[in-house]
């Protein structure tokens, strides 16, 4: 099979570098963002770089490891990447726990910024 689309080579670049940061030290999550973008993180919505770092920076954990199980990319007729991410993480010395992410990717001023992000932990109510 012949090389993957260019929007899947992008999508899957992005997905490698963000976890790797967000793994080693999130804080510098912010250059991967702008102004604009809006991240809501298991119903909590905020907008805004510096929002979004904040946000990041204050989950109650000091060590996180991302595993990504599968990840998919599609173009969108704006030119667009939308990027979904499914995995499993390890945070401290809790147990490992599935997780969903979605990304959407714009190309401004030749870099790569995620415009939107959503995540959601993996869990079931079997109540």
């Amino acid at each position: 099979m012949g090389d993957k689309p260019i929007w899947e080579q992008i999508g899957s670049s992005f997905v490698q570098h963000y976890y790797h940061i967000f793994d080693t030290d999130r804080t510098q999550l912010g250059s991967l963002y702008i102004d604009a973008s809006c991240l809501t993180w298991e119903g909590q919505q905020c907008q805004g770089k510096t929002a979004i770092v904040e946000k990041l920076s204050s989950l109650p954990f000091q060590k996180i490891q991302h595993s990504i199980t599968s990840q998919d990319h599609q173009p969108t007729p704006d030119s667009c990447i939308l990027s979904m991410v499914v995995g499993q993480l390890k945070a401290d010395e809790d147990p490992i726990i599935g997780f969903h992410q979605i990304f959407i990717l714009k190309n401004i001023n030749d870099a790569w910024v995620c415009t939107n992000d959503m995540f959601r932990l993996a869990l079931h109510n079997y109540g």
